[in-house]
């Protein structure tokens, strides 16, 4: 049986200001408090996993563990099945410079080498997100997500971040990078993973 939730307080074991103020909305129905990593002066720990829920849980139990609060995590990232599933868990690493991050570079990445392999239409491609929310004991909890659809080029769109100007979610004719910012969110992989966090964890 999943464990609940029942601190009011919740640390959300992440750096990324957009990611914060997403979860914080999804979180505001539930009365619970959220609390950022950088907020508590928390260093981004090594992520060493080959996997979203290893990676997941390297910074929800460091977080738990830094500070006595439970700890929510995630960690995401785009799979391409003709690229046998990557960038996968490096997602994040291919848009790497040396100075900071460039996924126009890393969406071109991707697509050189899906022209490379002359991979037919459509090229189906999914986002997927893995929550942990880890508490100071050790025990944790999973909830994985994911969105299905495929890849376009050229990118479209300036609303999203990431890969989603070249992500069109099945069912659908924009990009992510199209859409309106909250709309995606109610939609996204990391919307997934959170329904199943509130369905294990509040209800």
């Amino acid at each position: 049986m999943t464990r609940k939730l029942s601190e009011t307080r919740l640390l959300v074991a992440t750096h990324n200001r957009g990611k914060l103020e997403e979860i914080d909305d999804l979180l505001a129905p539930f009365g619970v408090e959220v609390v950022g990593a950088a907020e508590m002066d928390l260093p981004e720990p090594e992520e060493t996993g080959t996997t979203f829920v290893e990676n997941a849980r390297i910074k929800a139990h460091a977080a738990a563990q830094a500070t006595g609060l439970p700890a929510l995590s995630d960690d995401s990232g785009l799979e391409v099945d003709a690229l046998d599933n990557a960038p996968g868990v490096y997602t994040a690493d291919w848009a790497e410079t040396g100075s900071g991050r460039d996924f126009e570079m890393a969406m071109r990445k991707v697509h050189d080498l899906l022209e490379a392999k002359a991979a037919p239409e459509p090229r189906v491609a999914r986002f997927c997100c893995t929550l942990v929310l880890a508490w100071p004991d050790g025990h944790d909890e999973v909830f994985p997500g994911q969105i299905a659809g495929r890849l376009v080029w050229p990118m479209r769109g300036d609303l999203g971040h990431g890969y989603d100007p070249v992500f069109v979610p099945d069912g659908y004719e924009q990009t992510f990078g199209e859409m309106d910012r909250w709309a995606k969110n109610r939609m996204s992989h990391r919307a997934d993973a959170f329904a199943k966090f509130v369905k294990g964890c509040f209800d």
